[in-house]
């Protein structure tokens, strides 16, 4: 049997929300592999999907920029959300976001090496962890262009704690377009559309969704047709274009787009922190190896 930790039980409530002792039961069924579980806890119709990145955490701040047809979205971190309130650190993102806007680069070594009124990005950034006394670290950008019968829309939630950038194609109404990225930035969906979903996600979800019928006791020749009729739901869900509108839920956002003459084109959201796993320090430990030392 594996040895499954209470922090490990924890991280799988905390991401389905399940009970202490089936998520136990859960990972020890397939011996403490955390996607695993989740999969097992939705094939017992005991869990909604999860996401990997609800498990993780890091501060700092998103922000974007535009540049006529280009803009950039961009993602600084630190090492506490303090600094977020900082507004030499405030200052420097809305910089690295202009600068990217405007210069363009390739690549992250590109955008480092980017000329400032104080020297280069990479300097800035050094010395931002000298003044602020916490590492500041460019983390990732997105350059998006756009077409002249185009609007780019652009929202921060929190201040930058979520960025979103969007292309609608069809208008230049820039409101339409912050309207869809506000909405990416409370829904969060994963795809434009369902033609941009991986076929290996849509097997696996299905393979998920069938053995949740199975395990229901559903007949055979009712699975297949159930299976059709959450996957189709599954789709909906994740694409942007067939979600409910926020502002709106009688319509969906396509056709809050389609009335206003346009088509959404593409979305990035950074959400600061998604996909880096925050350091937890033990505090004990770390007093007992000063006093080993």
């Amino acid at each position: 049997m594996a040895d499954i930790s209470a922090k490990l039980v924890k991280e799988l409530r905390d991401m389905t929300g399940v009970g202490m002792m089936d998520a136990k039961r859960a990972l020890v069924e397939v011996e403490g592999n955390m996607d695993a579980a989740v999969d097992y806890l939705r094939e017992k119709g005991m869990a909604k999907a999860a996401k990997k990145n609800d498990r993780v955490a890091a501060e700092g701040l998103a922000n974007v920029a535009t540049d006529g047809n280009f803009a950039a979205i961009v993602e600084v971190n630190s090492e506490t959300d303090f600094v977020s309130k900082n507004e030499m650190f405030q200052d420097l993102v809305k910089k690295i976001a202009t600068e990217i806007a405007k210069n363009k680069p390739a690549s992250m070594e590109e955008a480092l090496a980017l000329k400032t009124d104080k020297g280069t990005i990479e300097s800035e950034l050094v010395e931002a962890t000298t003044v602020i006394g916490e590492k500041i670290s460019f983390r990732r950008f997105e350059l998006v262009e756009k077409a002249d019968n185009a609007a780019f829309g652009a929202y921060l939630h929190m201040g930058g704690r979520i960025a979103v950038l969007t292309v609608l194609d069809g208008t230049t109404d820039e409101e339409v377009a912050k309207d869809v990225a506000m909405h990416v930035a409370a829904i969060n969906p994963r795809y434009v559309n369902e033609s941009q979903i991986p076929q290996e996600e849509l097997d696996h979800e299905k393979a998920i969704l069938s053995e949740q019928a199975l395990n229901e006791g559903k007949p055979a020749n009712i699975v297949e047709k159930m299976v059709i009729g959450r996957l189709n739901k599954f789709k909906a869900e994740i694409s942007l274009v067939d979600q409910p509108f926020v502002k709106d839920p009688d319509m969906t956002v396509e056709k809050y787009v389609a009335s206003k003459g346009a088509t959404v084109k593409s979305f990035t959201r950074f959400e600061v922190g998604e996909g880096i796993e925050k350091r937890e320090d033990n505090f004990a430990d770390e007093v007992m190896s000063q006093i080993k030392k």
